[in-house]
């Protein structure tokens, strides 16, 4: 430790300029963390707030499409609420709509069909539940978009209106949508292109996207018998998230981001550790000399930059915290997450640790026989 401490003290300058690339990936990695969580939930919070463990779609369904492409028989319902380990199962339906209010406001839905006294139907946090045949519940966010409690919007393509009842008790959007809880009859007239005022075709009325399935803690062994019973495939909640628009896209290309900023800490730190290590051969020679082991001088080196480390790390995510609450809140989807910030900076540390330690293992081959000249 005296070493250690005695370099930081007295090159502070290079410790310092190193320091600092080291604090701006960090923020780099607060900024983009903030990023990541916030387009997974602008993408698919209406299916991470609905209590289901599965969505059972058509078998052969494409998995990146399924909640536009899938089409299931009610009849799978009733299957599936007959599977052992299942502990309810309810038809749910799934499109995209172009709706104009009464104001003149154009704005985009994703509608999502439900029976009101379903597992699936809304809780409210303003406003009255689901339940009028024409009446619909609104994730707040639809509110910004410039909807308003009693609001009447008219489907662009058919001219069925729909009026707003309900807003949910938190963001539920969906590919970037506004979620907007329908009765699943209505759902079912939209979107077989039935006219106002006209009865629902007998197929329409059997038709829906998939069935959402609620097991108890050891229903997730019953999907595949269930998908025998009822001619369907299951996707547990986690892996439907891929369905939604652009899902899988974007959380990738952040991956990946995320992934060459801890290459570049890992290497940022092992190359000034290379450096340093060669530089300061002399110093641990000495220390050999005296009767300082190996691990001793190994110890001191990952002493030295896990201080390093965690000093430029901790100032990083600070700066990073502060840039992102401003932008939290001007509508970019941005979310600051304690778990992924905290996950973000233990790894920028242990990975620029690994470098310093790839980097400072040369420091074992230093002969003691340099303290006094030997190397002359």
């Amino acid at each position: 430790m005296f070493l250690a401490l005695r370099e930081l003290r007295f090159a502070r300058v290079r410790f310092a300029l190193v320091g600092a690339v080291v604090a701006l990936i960090a923020v780099l990695m607060v900024m983009l963390s903030g990023l990541s969580v916030g387009l997974v939930r602008d993408g698919v919070s209406g299916l991470q707030n609905l209590p289901v463990t599965s969505f059972a779609f058509a078998h052969g369904v494409q998995h990146d499409s399924a909640f536009t492409r899938s089409v299931v028989d009610m009849s799978a319902v009733d299957t599936w609420r007959a599977q052992p380990g299942v502990t309810d199962a309810a038809p749910f339906g799934s499109m995209l709509v172009n709706t104009r209010t009464d104001r003149g406001t154009e704005i985009d839905l994703a509608l999502f069909g439900v029976q009101p006294d379903s597992f699936v139907a809304p809780a409210v946090g303003a406003g009255e539940r689901l339940g009028s045949a024409d009446g619909i519940v609104v994730s707040p966010t639809a509110l910004d978009a410039g909807l308003r409690l009693g609001d009447v919007v008219t489907v662009a393509r058919l001219g069925i209106t729909l009026r707003v009842v309900g807003v949910t008790r938190q963001q539920d959007t969906f590919g970037h949508v506004d979620v907007a809880y329908v009765p699943l009859s209505l759902w079912q007239a939209i979107k077989s292109d039935t006219p106002p005022g006209t009865a629902l075709p007998a197929h329409a009325s059997r038709e829906i996207t998939a069935v959402a399935v609620r097991a108890d803690s050891g229903g997730s062994g019953h999907l595949a018998a269930g998908d025998t019973a009822a001619g369907t495939e299951s996707l547990t909640r986690s892996q439907s998230y891929a369905a939604s628009p652009g899902y899988t896209a974007e959380t990738t290309t952040l991956q990946l981001i995320q992934g060459f900023l801890y290459a570049i800490s890992a290497l940022v730190a092992g190359a000034f550790f290379a450096v340093w290590a060669i530089q300061r051969k002399q110093e641990v020679a000495v220390l050999r000399a005296m009767g300082a082991s190996t691990g001793w001088v190994l110890r001191d080196a990952l002493t030295q930059a896990f201080m390093l480390l965690t000093g430029a790390v901790i100032v990083g995510v600070g700066i990073g915290l502060a840039l992102g609450v401003p932008v939290a809140g001007s509508g970019v989807p941005f979310a600051l997450s304690t778990p992924s910030v905290a996950a973000a900076a233990i790894a920028l540390i242990v990975l620029g640790l690994i470098g310093a330690a790839a980097a400072v293992i040369r420091l074992t081959s230093v002969d003691p026989a340099t303290a006094l000249g030997g190397n002359r």
